[in-house]
């Protein structure tokens, strides 16, 4: 069964196209026209080893955030379309990463009821044309759209590009962990019945 997705969503201020592919290599091919949220779209891909098609027009000449913002609620929709039903997958995922000083902490939950919980702190405004608050901002837009709890902590760490790029990546990896198949089970992890 393909576990893909492809989503539009075009409004005043954006128009996206986001394809997913759960069961990729981790290739990626993400024009948002802001580097650094490229190089973080395509470390989620190669270290979550999803296959991840995003085109993204946004009103930069305002600022990062309408970008930033959007592409996580279409990245979100991707996710929850190309999930499914979420039967016989293991449904919950998490790591702790480290990337050089800085060690972050990912938990994911495909549990149909959307959370984040955020604990990380920038000292740099910016990274590149990328605005750090935007690291939360994007994660939480996530986890709405695609109906799932986030939780995200910055263990330790110094570098602000460090800390950001950590994230993204052990974003990647607990979400793949979550979609991988548990053969013990056929339908949705849960005593519910569906998720």
């Amino acid at each position: 069964m393909e576990r893909k997705a492809s989503i539009r969503r075009t409004t005043k201020e954006t128009d996206i196209q986001v394809t997913l592919d759960l069961d990729g290599t981790g290739k990626a091919s993400v024009h948002t026209g802001i580097g650094f949220f490229d190089h973080m779209l395509s470390g989620f891909a190669k270290h979550g080893l999803f296959d991840l098609e995003a085109e993204v027009k946004g009103d930069l000449e305002v600022d990062s955030h309408h970008t930033i913002e959007d592409t996580g609620i279409v990245l979100g929709q991707a996710i929850l379309d190309a999930a499914g039903n979420k039967a016989g997958i293991k449904r919950y995922g998490h790591v702790i990463i480290p990337m050089d000083e800085t060690l972050a902490l990912c938990a994911v939950d495909l549990s149909g009821r959307p959370f984040l919980k955020f604990d990380a702190k920038f000292a740099s405004e910016r990274l590149g044309g990328f605005h750090t608050e935007m690291v939360r901002e994007f994660f939480y837009a996530v986890s709405y759209s695609a109906m799932m709890n986030i939780h995200l902590r910055i263990l330790d760490g110094e570098n602000d590009h460090h800390k950001a790029e950590a994230l993204f990546k052990s974003f990647g990896k607990a979400l793949d962990m979550a979609t991988q198949a548990e053969p013990r089970i056929q339908e949705a992890w849960t005593t519910k019945g569906s998720l």
